[in-house]
This record gives structure tokens, sequence and C-alpha cells, in this order.
């Protein structure tokens, strides 16, 4: 399996990315659940969390998405530095549709409890752009990452 379909596995097959970023009071990092496009992510979150202020102030972002294991050579993962930008208009309904699809819970807003409707009314929409992608596979030795050229077309799974 070529490293681009392992990396596109593994976003499909998680739900959470840490999202770190840096503001006036440091850095910090959230949990978000996010979508993937490609190599974009795309997660909601309330514009006044800290992470989402600390975007006012930079753009500039790194994230990892892994999953909990016990073991060393069961680590795998993404780590990225990217870019971050809210979405408007037809990006923010594709990142809409996008995510409804992942999480159907969102994709069927009717049958929502109303406190879920409620929320999704106060959020905004983002996108990570990736600059950088590296994929960790300890399963291959240990501390062995790969680096992803993200100019490369993205090859049919």
């Amino acid at each position: 399996m070529t490293l681009q379909a392992r990396v596109q596995r593994h976003l499909q097959a998680h739900h959470v990315a840490t999202l770190a970023t840096s503001g006036p009071q440091g850095v910090w990092a959230a949990a978000v659940f996010y979508v993937h496009d490609g190599w974009d992510l795309y997660f909601l979150s309330a514009p006044g969390s800290r992470h989402c202020l600390n975007l006012t102030h930079s753009a500039q972002v790194a994230v990892t998405i892994q999953g909990d294991h016990a073991d060393w050579p069961g680590i795998q993962g993404v780590q990225l530095e990217g870019v971050v930008d809210q979405l408007t208009g037809d990006a923010e309904a594709r990142a809409q549709l996008l995510y409804g699809q992942k999480f159907p819970l969102i994709g069927k807003l009717a049958q929502a409890p109303a406190v879920i409707v409620e929320a999704l009314a106060k959020v905004c929409w983002y996108r990570v752009a990736p600059r950088r992608l590296l994929f960790i596979d300890n399963s291959l030795g240990f501390g062995h990452r790969d680096e992803l050229d993200l100019s490369a077309p993205i090859a049919s799974l």
C-alpha cells in the first residue's frame, strides 16, 4: 500500500484531531472532531473558544491524529503543520456536507436533539490546509516516519 493510501486510510478511520494553536496567552491544544477531503481537514468550533481566538492572531497550526495505544510498536499517526481559514459560503456548505456524511447526527439536523441544533447555530467552520505532513508508523521501526509529498495528486484508494 502506498504512503498516500495509508495516510488516507488513517484519516478516514479516526475522528478526533488535536489542534495546537498559539496566541497572546501562549500555546494551546484542543481536541476537535474532523472530516477530511484530500489532505484538507475540516472542523467546527465555537468562535469564542481559546483555540479559535488564537487563530485570529496566527493561522499557523500543528495537528496530530492518532489512536490510543498501550504499546510503542502500535503507534501510527499523522503529524502536520498548516494554515487555518474560517469558511463561508460554498466552502462552508461543502464542509457541512462532508461533516454530515462522517457524522450522521450533524447530517440530519431535522432529527437531531434541540441542544445539538442550538449548539451548531453558534459554531464556525474551519479548514486546515496542510503545508507539511508526516506519517508515523512504529510498526516499521521505532520512530519511523515518512513525509508525504502534498503537491502530488491523490491516487485512487
